[in-house]
């Protein structure tokens, strides 16, 4: 056999074999034909910050007669400019994919990743144009803004998760009511391995965590109160079970249960202490009708 067909074997199974993670945290290489669109949404979103601010600061000069009122505001007005251009980048951005969608519509499953493809192309475009929003949302000094940019980004996800610091694919991702996703941590709905381009949908149930510097693979669904830990990585479609935790670098395993996981708000648990019995009770919710499909109930399961 010759030498030199055995090592070009080999490299070929390196490259066919490599784990290539593409989000919209980590792109492994920039397309700079796709940063055409950072411009005109860079600046229309400073030049409308710039002209709000002229048009508001002559009103009050007008209204004051004094520079030294409008100069006073500036610290105040930088602030406010701040916000207005990062809205201004989220309502551009999300304009353009607008478009884009109705080119190509995003969808699931596994495709050539390879320059030419159209849906490859096409993901990559979504993925840069987030990657600007979640960037500057990120970044910024208020929480809740994060949140607010996943949700305006195609992210089914309420104000009653966190994911400060953390990174999410702008779509196909569901997430359940107080999520918590650690420091770090990437959600990844769509992942490139080897030549090939996966997007499948995610999941995360209600009362779920996500530790820092986790992966989320793409088709992960984590059940109700379930844990993935610290420096944990699911594989893709892996199916997390409610109430247990799972642990590994490589590949997340079942761990042990969550003895921390929320109970039902409707039961409670008395203990009988000479028999030494432990039994629940049902007892009446003081909440609305309309309210108690938002209550933990494990029956659903």
């Amino acid at each position: 056999m010759n030498p030199n067909n055995k090592e070009e074997k080999t490299n070929n199974n390196k490259v066919d074999y490599t784990i290539d993670f593409v989000t919209t945290s980590a792109i492994s290489k920039i397309g700079y034909k796709f940063l055409g669109f950072y411009l005109p949404i860079l600046w229309i979103s400073g030049y409308m910050a710039v002209a709000i601010f002229f048009d508001v600061s002559m009103g009050v000069l007008r209204l004051t007669g004094s520079w030294i009122i409008t100069m006073f505001l500036i610290p105040v007005w930088l602030f406010v400019l701040y916000f207005i251009f990062v809205f201004g980048i989220a309502f551009f951005t999300k304009a353009f994919i607008v478009m884009i969608n109705m080119i190509h519509k995003p969808k699931e499953g596994v495709f050539r990743a390879e320059e030419g493809d159209q849906d490859f192309e096409f993901w990559r475009l979504r993925v840069e144009l987030k990657k600007l929003v979640f960037w500057f949302m990120n970044n910024g000094p208020l929480t809740w803004i994060v949140m607010w940019g996943f949700r305006w980004m195609g992210i089914k996800v309420d104000f009653s998760s966190h994911m400060q610091d953390a990174w999410a694919d702008g779509g196909f991702i569901e997430f359940g009511r107080n999520i918590t996703v650690g420091q770090g941590a990437v959600v990844m709905s769509s992942m490139v391995i080897g030549k090939y381009l996966i997007i499948k949908k995610i999941i995360l149930g209600d009362h779920t965590v996500v530790g820092g510097l986790s992966h989320i693979s793409p088709g992960t669904v984590l059940g109700k109160e379930s844990v993935v830990g610290a420096f944990s990585a699911t594989i893709p479609s892996q199916n997390i079970e409610p109430r247990w935790i799972y642990l590994g670098p490589q590949f997340a395993r079942k761990l042990k249960p969550n003895k921390y996981a929320e109970q039902r708000r409707d039961i409670i648990y008395e203990r009988h202490v000479d028999d030494e019995i432990k039994y629940q009770v049902e007892q009446e919710v003081n909440i609305d009708e309309d309210k108690k499909k938002l209550l933990n109930n494990n029956s659903e399961d």
